[in-house]
């Protein structure tokens, strides 16, 4: 099992879209959510409009928070020039993505061509600048299949194990109904010798099988689950369960949260709900109540700090 970068450590930081960032000055943090995501599987639910992302980031500050981190990858409307100005605005930091979804998010054509210079492009984005702006992700976002990974997902993970050797960036994978989480860590850390510890495993929840959970964990990977979405709602009775289960195994410091927002409808400052707040407002006080505000500390701000933080190269 690989060591997790400690906080402490000279010359470790975290990519944010105002600079790099020690890890103890991350603070409270969203692990996983979307200011701007726009795909073509959700026509019509954009999240495109910065006064809108700049609401939600400012109520998700009121409740206490201070950092989001922006999983949206390239190509699907990040919007990265517009993520300083939130931040400046909010007192928020955000880490935004570079990374590739599955393909059916895309416009017919655009993976085609990007294929071929997936691991340039990445590298680029991490090192100088997402498009024509000078903000750099802070992480590469990449996704399984359905309980195997495809052809693409092979192709983009390779594409991000090569520029996280390069960069020393983490690689936060979503997982299709939280499934495939074993078969990415067989691909990404056993054959690409990515270290377990740069592995954000995403939507476990969707899968609250809590043998699969504790054997990830083993392997040295961080676990991320979602806060309630529109997209995921039904897993929401098994979320405490699966995290109490992890802590009482001993793997609290493996745990993250995030609120994965993508769409309009389930922003809270302009949609219904429940938006980023929620989990400040809602859920992590349940967790402090039946987990404990140890618990609660470190999957907010101790184990973020930890995650996104790297020795960066480039």
């Amino acid at each position: 099992m690989s060591t997790v970068t400690e906080p402490g450590r000279a010359g470790v930081r975290v990519r944010a879209v105002l600079g790099d960032v020690a890890p103890d000055e991350l603070g409270v943090c969203d692990s996983h959510d979307h200011l701007f995501f726009r795909s073509v599987v959700l026509p019509g639910q954009e999240l495109d409009d910065i006064n809108a992302a700049l609401a939600e980031a400012r109520d998700f500050a009121a409740a206490g928070g201070q950092a989001i981190v922006q999983w949206t990858p390239h190509g699907l409307g990040r919007r990265a020039a517009e993520l300083p100005e939130i931040s400046r605005n909010t007192g928020v930091s955000i880490v935004a993505a570079t990374g590739l979804h599955r393909a059916e998010h895309y416009p017919e054509g655009f993976v085609d061509g990007v294929r071929d210079r997936l691991a340039e492009i990445f590298v680029r984005e991490l090192t100088v600048g997402i498009g024509n702006s000078s903000v750099k992700a802070g992480l590469i976002k990449v996704a399984g299949g359905f309980h195997v990974l495809d052809q693409h997902a092979q192709l983009v993970m390779r594409a991000a194990a090569e520029a996280h050797h390069a960069t020393r960036a983490p690689i936060a994978v979503h997982h299709e109904h939280g499934s495939a989480a074993d078969a990415v860590l067989d691909l990404l850390v056993d054959e690409l010798a990515v270290p377990p510890s740069s592995v954000i495993l995403g939507h476990l929840n969707r899968s609250p099988d809590h043998r699969a959970h504790r054997e990830l964990a083993e392997r040295g990977a961080w676990l991320a689950f979602d806060g309630p979405s529109r997209a995921n709602h039904a897993t929401d009775p098994w979320l405490m369960e699966c995290l109490k289960t992890l802590v009482d195994q001993g793997y609290g410091d493996r745990l993250l949260l995030g609120g994965d927002t993508t769409t309009a409808r389930a922003r809270a400052a302009t949609g219904e709900g429940p938006g980023m707040p929620y989990l400040l407002t809602h859920l992590r006080p349940r967790i402090e109540r039946q987990l404990g505000k140890d618990v609660a500390e470190a999957i907010f701000r101790t184990n973020p700090a930890r995650a996104f933080a790297v020795e960066w190269r480039g």
